[in-house]
């Protein structure tokens, strides 16, 4: 992809997110978009269809980074521990949490919430195997509690301006899951 294209993008998406900042999502205009990012209009439809693909992309690429930040890359050993990935994945969120308040709180914007559910939710999903205190559950209902469990928790530590370490939340939630019998069955 050409550079200039790519920091158009960039400028675009960045712009929407700062106006997010200000106001909610539907009073964000193309025009207003273009202007906080110092391009035309038609440089914004050449990359995009309207303001919710822009969105739609800054969602997907702040999500893609995060499954980056919580799933084991080649350069980890392959002893990396729930407990290593869990933190690594709330420092992420930490260190971007700026991001995640203007997402997770801006009116009309429920799609992020939305994604992150479904993320959590098929991660589980694809590797969870009831056995245990939990063996004979609802594997549906099982997986949604925890999920809505799991993203309340983040939402509500990032809504509330990270009260507590990355640490202190990972080893909170890290007890949870382990005395529920979650953790181990999804440590695959």
């Amino acid at each position: 992809m050409d550079r200039r294209i790519k920091k158009s993008q960039i400028a675009i998406e960045s712009a929407l997110i700062e106006l997010m900042k200000e106001k909610d999502f539907e009073e964000i205009t193309i025009n207003s978009i273009a202007e906080k990012a110092n391009v035309s209009r038609g440089t914004i439809y050449l990359n995009y269809e309207d303001k919710y693909h822009i969105l739609e992309k800054c969602i997907d690429e702040e999500l893609h980074k995060l499954m980056e930040s919580c799933i084991p890359n080649e350069n980890d050993n392959n002893n990396l521990n729930v407990q290593t990935l869990l933190l690594r994945t709330l420092e992420y969120i930490d260190a971007n949490s700026n991001i995640f308040i203007t997402l997770l709180e801006n009116k009309g914007v429920q799609t992020f919430r939305d994604r992150l559910l479904s993320m959590v939710r098929d991660r589980m999903f694809s590797q969870l195997n009831l056995t245990g205190i939990n063996k004979g559950m609802n594997r549906e209902i099982f997986i949604q509690f925890w999920s809505v469990a799991i993203i309340g928790m983040i939402e509500w530590w990032v809504k509330n301006s990270i009260p507590y370490s990355s640490e202190e939340i990972m080893e909170h939630l890290f007890h949870l899951l382990s005395r529920n019998e979650v953790i181990p069955l999804i440590n695959e």
